[in-house]
C-alpha cells in the first residue's frame, strides 16, 4: 500500500453567513481523502491565509497526516516564537483537518477517537439581548419556546452599547431606573461608545427583573466582555450572587487575570474565562488554583483540537468545566470541532451556539442538528462536515475590521471590547 502523504493545502475564504470565514483543506495522495479545518480569525483573515499558504503549506506537504501530535508540536515551534493568534489559527485549521482525515481513515466520527460519547445530546445556550429589560425578557421567552434551558442575557449588547450614538445609550440606561450615563465632549471620535459605570449599575437591575418575571427554572449567563475595571468586575460579581447565574463570562481582560484570585475570595458567582487567550498556558494557573469554573476557549485561537482536549483533561482533574466559544465568526467546521470535544469530555459544562442561516448550510453540508435546546452530531467519519467550494465562491469575504472592536468610553477614550 502506498504510504499516506499530504499533497496539497488549500485556503478557502468565504462569507455565506455575512461573516468572513477561513477554511483549510488538506489533501492527500489517497484519492478522495482530504480533511477540513476552521482557521477563522475574522479580523485578520488575510494574515491567516498568508500564514497557511507561505508557511504551513510548505511545512506540511510530504508529511504523514496521521502523525497529528508530532505535526502539531513541530509546527508550533517552527517559527521559534509561538502562540500568536494568526499562527495559532493557521495551525488550528491544519490540526482540525488532520483529525478529520484520521476519522475518515478509521471510519469513525472524531469523538470516538477522543474517547467516545459521554452524553446523548449536547446542551446549548443562545444569546438574548434587547434595548431594555422588557425586550430581553421577550427574547428569552422566544428562546424558551424553542426549548433552550440556558440563555446569555445582555441589555444593549456588551456593556450596554451596540451603536456609535450616545443618545441611544442614554435612552437605554434611562429606562433602567434613573441610571444616568456620562455625557460626551463637544467633539466625538468615531467609534462604538459605551459607559462602563452605568453598565455595571444596570446589570443587577436587569437580572432582578428577569428572575422576578421568569423565576429560577432557567439558567442565565452574562458576558462582561472585559469592558470594566477589575474592581468594578469584582463588585458586579458580588452584586449578582443573589440571581444565581450559571456563570459570569470574561469579567476581566487577559492582562488582569491576577484579579480573579481576589474575585474568587469575594464572591461565589461562577466565573468563565479565556475567550481572548491565545496560549493554552494562560489557563494553567487559573485551572490548577480553581480561580475559574469554566474554560471559555476559542478553539481555533489556541491551536485546535489537540491542545483543547488536553486542556479539557487538565480541567477535569481540577473540577473545572468546558464552555467552548461558539460565536458566528467560526465556520460550521469549527462548530463541529467544539461539539466533538463536548461529546467526548466528561467535564463538559455548556456550549454556545449561533444559528446558521440557509446560505451556511448550503455551502457546508453535514451541519449538526439543533433540536429543543440540544445539538446532535451525525455518525459520519471525521468531523462530519463538507464544503462545496463552488458555492463558497458565491459569498466573497469583505476583509474589513468589524466596527464593534472600535470601542470607546463617553469621553472618547479607546477601550477594550
Amino acid at each position: 500500500m502506498q504510504e499516506l502523504k499530504v499533497t496539497n493545502v488549500k485556503t478557502i475564504l468565504t462569507a455565506p453567513g455575512g461573516i468572513d470565514l477561513v477554511v483549510v483543506k488538506v489533501e492527500t495522495n489517497q484519492p478522495g481523502l482530504y480533511g477540513l479545518g476552521c482557521a477563522t480569525f475574522t479580523q485578520r483573515i488575510y494574515g491567516v491565509e498568508a500564514a497557511i499558504e507561505n508557511y504551513m503549506k510548505p511545512f506540511l506537504i510530504g508529511k504523514d497526516p496521521s502523525r497529528i501530535e508530532d505535526i502539531w508540536q513541530s509546527a508550533c515551534v517552527s517559527g521559534y516564537w509561538r502562540s500568536g493568534p494568526i499562527m495559532n489559527n493557521a495551525l488550528s485549521g491544519i490540526d482540525m483537518a488532520l483529525w478529520d482525515i484520521k476519522g475518515k481513515l478509521a471510519g469513525m466520527p472524531v469523538y470516538e477517537l477522543l474517547g467516545g460519547k459521554c452524553r446523548d445530546g449536547i446542551p446549548l445556550y443562545r444569546h438574548a439581548d434587547g434595548e431594555d429589560e422588557f425586550a430581553v425578557e421577550d427574547n428569552i421567552h422566544a428562546l424558551m419556546a424553542e426549548g433552550y434551558q440556558y440563555v446569555r442575557c445582555q441589555m444593549g449588547m456588551y456593556g450596554g452599547a451596540g451603536t456609535d450614538d450616545m443618545k441611544l445609550i442614554a435612552t437605554q440606561y434611562a429606562k433602567a431606573k434613573n441610571i444616568q450615563p456620562k455625557r460626551s465632549p463637544r467633539t466625538r471620535t468615531p467609534g462604538i461608545y459605551f459607559d462602563p459605570e452605568a453598565y455595571v449599575k444596570s446589570v443587577p437591575r436587569l437580572f432582578d427583573h428577569l428572575r422576578n418575571k421568569l423565576g429560577f427554572g432557567i439558567e442565565f449567563i452574562h458576558d462582561v466582555h472585559e469592558r470594566v475595571t477589575p474592581i468594578a468586575a469584582v463588585q458586579l460579581a458580588k452584586n449578582l450572587e443573589q440571581y444565581h447565574l450559571f456563570y459570569l463570562e470574561d469579567p476581566v481582560a487577559p492582562e488582569n487575570i491576577e484579579w480573579l484570585k481576589i474575585m474568587r475570595q469575594q464572591t461565589s458567582t461562577p466565573i468563565s474565562m479565556g475567550e481572548l487567550f491565545t496560549n493554552v498556558n494562560e489557563y494553567k494557573s487559573l485551572i490548577i488554583n480553581q480561580q475559574i469554573d469554566y474554560i471559555r476557549c476559542h478553539v481555533s485561537t489556541i491551536g485546535g483540537i489537540t491542545p483543547a482536549k488536553k486542556l479539557a483533561t487538565l480541567s477535569e482533574m481540577c473540577g473545572v468545566r468546558t464552555a467552548w466559544h461558539g460565536p458566528g465568526d467560526i465556520s460550521p467546521i469549527g462548530v463541529a470541532a467544539n461539539l466533538h470535544l463536548d461529546m467526548s469530555s466528561t467535564n463538559f459544562g455548556i456550549q454556545e451556539i449561533t444559528p446558521m442561516n440557509d446560505q451556511l448550510r448550503e455551502v457546508f453540508s453535514g451541519c449538526p442538528e439543533i433540536d429543543n435546546g440540544y445539538a446532535y452530531l451525525s455518525d459520519k467519519p471525521g468531523l462530519g462536515i463538507d464544503i462545496d467550494e463552488e458555492k463558497a465562491k458565491q459569498y466573497p469575504c469583505q476583509g474589513g475590521i468589524p466596527s464593534w472592536t472600535m470601542a470607546r468610553t463617553p469621553d472618547g477614550t479607546a477601550s477594550r471590547p
